[in-house]
């Protein structure tokens, strides 16, 4: 898939603490520009995500609200908040003009939604520089009006080295979906309209540089959107808790202040879908369930 995108942004402080940033148009094209036989199947039966696949123009605008200050030497907290809607304004300008339907830009489809997420990270010293650090990110997007599906670019995905790191990058959800065997290792399909992400962080240091970590994670991805292609994906309150995949793991992290190199060790507790195992603890083998993830960073 090509990108191409122009974008004007604005940021400012009313506060040392407080940052804004306001982006009045960002314009995106997305096209396809060459498949594969295995990727054209997968578009071939599931149609939803084939829709958020297609070629479109985006248009955007986006708020972006981050509150970052240190309650004192020992409580640090950051707050992010983006707000962003997708075409809402030339769609009114068609409707006044007459223009009912499909709406185009310079003869392609735009897309229309509105999307919003939200983290919150909270970092508190327990003793020298040992620290407790958690995070709770939720995200929400939904298409309407000119499109029948939020691109695929703008969807949810979990998993890998900065989500939940007992499972690698969308190989979990939506919900408790599972792409069916012999499915590509690279999922097309496990994608969400709504996420939810916590995190749970020890960390201490070893020796100089040298400090290591004990971590828990949990969450999932889900669809705002019934998809009969891939069941048991959609948000419901009943089936909440059992969607949420959980991992644990340990970390060890090379930090020489202006660099991080980071390794996570996950060790998957909890698969969100049918493994063929009873109980909470549903992994196929202790092997299986491991997943290793290098990274520059801090994951939150």
């Amino acid at each position: 898939m090509a990108q191409f995108n122009m974008s004007m942004t604005y940021d400012w402080r009313i506060r040392r603490h407080i940052q804004n940033s306001f982006t009045p148009l960002k314009l995106t094209y997305t096209k396809l520009m060459n498949t594969t036989a295995t990727f054209d199947s997968i578009m071939d039966a599931n149609q939803a995500v084939a829709l958020s696949f297609r070629s479109q123009f985006i248009p955007q605008m986006m708020y972006a609200f981050t509150y970052d200050k240190a309650l004192d030497r020992d409580n640090l907290i950051n707050w992010q908040f983006t707000i962003q809607e997708a075409g809402n304004l030339f769609w009114s300008i068609y409707e006044l003009c007459g223009v009912h339907g499909e709406k185009k830009l310079f003869g392609t489809p735009f897309s229309q939604f509105v999307k919003g997420t939200t983290q919150i990270v909270y970092n508190r010293r327990v003793k020298g520089e040992n620290w407790l650090v958690g995070r709770v990110a939720v995200g929400a997007a939904h298409a309407y009006a000119n499109a029948a599906q939020v691109p695929y670019a703008e969807q949810f995905y979990v998993g890998g080295a900065n989500s939940i790191r007992a499972f690698t990058v969308r190989s979990i959800g939506p919900g408790s979906y599972r792409a069916p065997a012999g499915s590509p290792e690279d999922n097309f399909d496990q994608t969400g309209t709504f996420k939810f992400e916590a995190n749970l962080e020890y960390r201490f240091p070893i020796f100089g540089p040298l400090h290591g970590a004990l971590f828990l994670d949990t969450g999932n991805v889900w669809l705002l959107k019934d998809d009969p292609q891939r069941p048991g994906g959609k948000l419901k309150a009943s089936t909440f808790l059992r969607d949420l995949a959980l991992g644990t793991g340990v970390g060890l992290r090379f930090d020489i202040g202006m660099l991080v190199l980071r390794g996570d060790l996950g060790i998957g507790i909890h698969a969100p879908y049918d493994t063929g195992k009873h109980g909470y603890y549903n992994m196929t083998s202790f092997g299986k369930s491991l997943a290793f993830h290098l990274a520059i960073g801090y994951p939150f």
